[in-house]
């Protein structure tokens, strides 16, 4: 009799959990509303498919993106690649071509909002751009009708667009983008699209850095296989020198021969590891994702490049109050509702109720929020 559980206990429970599932699906909701604001900063730019296009951007060490609601933009039984990405006639074709015929249904790779709605004449053709919560932009182009209006909240697989040949395009089919932070990333690299699912189910974007400095190389998975682009004067006799490999390995992971000819902006595959990345201080000292570790990335762009560089916070987890006193939160450039909702786990609308604010108020730096 002493371990039987009381009906008030049970219906405690009950209501417990179903207060949990409300606040889950009210933070679900609020990431759709918002996505990925905690990376791009608000900035929410409808002209231009590179957010932070005439900006210097730093990105962030590294970056998880979380591919596993991914959905197939067209329904075709069979995959057909009529492009790949990579160089292409002199220019840098930054996405993937899929066949398909004039009026097949395009639909929502993931989760996401339409940023873009456009059109354009020696390129894109009708196209439109939604941004994910995972972090994520696809670009969806030579559209011949939308389905959709700018700032609609979409769901994966939904339907967005039929397809077309419009803008500079030789006949019909689906111009299909993957962008982080507004750098394009090979589709390919992340989707198996023979298969019609991702490689994984989290693709890990890494920024390499070589010595500390910048380089033009990203990371393509976790498996620390990366990718630099070919720059004028480039042999892949210095490639090799320069990432401490060899000739012969470059030519097997790139199926090339050492005679190839390299374009510029060509993608070359070598191994990550064998480069001595320096690790930033911060690094060093702390194991453990601090709770408001931060990386600099530029002002959101309006057209005009500012020179100033904002705060975004890096993809980790806020520590968990144990204690009951209230914790505030000091604005820093960058900050928004959502980023510190998603930080301290709370509700944009219970922050609202706590510090007697509206939700479309524009933060201060220096002010203080309270966020439990």
């Amino acid at each position: 009799m002493a371990n039987r559980v009381s009906p008030t206990q049970i219906v405690s429970d009950e209501l417990a959990v179903a207060k949990l599932n409300e606040f889950n699906e009210l933070l679900a909701a609020e990431s759709l509303m918002f996505p990925a604001d905690e990376i791009y900063n608000s900035n929410w730019d409808t002209l231009h498919v590179n957010p932070f296009r005439n900006t210097d951007i730093e990105f962030p060490d590294a970056y998880n993106i979380d591919c596993s609601s991914f959905t197939m933009p067209i329904d075709h039984e069979q995959i057909r690649i009529t492009s790949k990405y990579g160089p292409r006639r002199r220019r840098m074709h930054r996405g993937i071509d899929l066949g398909l015929h004039v009026g097949d249904t395009v639909r929502a790779a993931f989760d996401g909002k339409v940023r873009i709605k456009s059109y354009e004449r020696k390129g894109y053709g009708y196209y439109l751009v939604l941004r994910h919560p995972n972090g994520l932009e696809t670009v969806y182009g030579h559209l011949s009708k939308f389905l959709v209006r700018e700032n609609q909240v979409i769901r994966a697989g939904e339907p967005i667009a039929l397809g077309g040949n419009t803008g500079r395009s030789t006949g019909a089919h689906l111009h299909f983008e993957t962008r982080f932070l507004g750098k394009d990333l090979n589709p390919a690299e992340i989707i198996d699209f023979e298969n019609k699912v991702p490689h994984k189910d989290e693709y890990v974007f890494q920024n390499i850095k070589i010595n500390g400095k910048k380089s033009n190389i990203y990371s393509t998975s976790a498996d620390a296989i990366a990718v630099h682009r070919v720059r004028q004067g480039e042999t892949l006799g210095l490639i090799a020198r320069k990432y401490g490999t060899s000739v012969s390995e470059l030519c097997r992971l790139n199926g090339i021969s050492q005679t190839s000819i390299l374009s510029i902006g060509q993608s070359i595959r070598f191994r990550a590891k064998q480069i001595t990345i320096e690790a930033s201080s911060d690094a060093i000292q702390k194991k453990q994702p601090a709770k408001s570790e931060k990386v600099q990335t530029p002002a959101a762009n309006t057209g005009h490049s500012t020179g100033k560089k904002i705060e975004v916070p890096i993809q980790t987890s806020a520590a968990e109050n144990t204690s009951d006193e209230p914790i505030y939160h000091k604005i820093q450039s960058g900050d928004s509702l959502f980023s510190l909702s998603k930080k301290y786990g709370i509700s944009i609308q219970k922050l609202c109720e706590m510090n007697n604010i509206q939700q479309n108020i524009i933060l201060k730096i220096g002010q203080k929020i309270r966020c439990s």
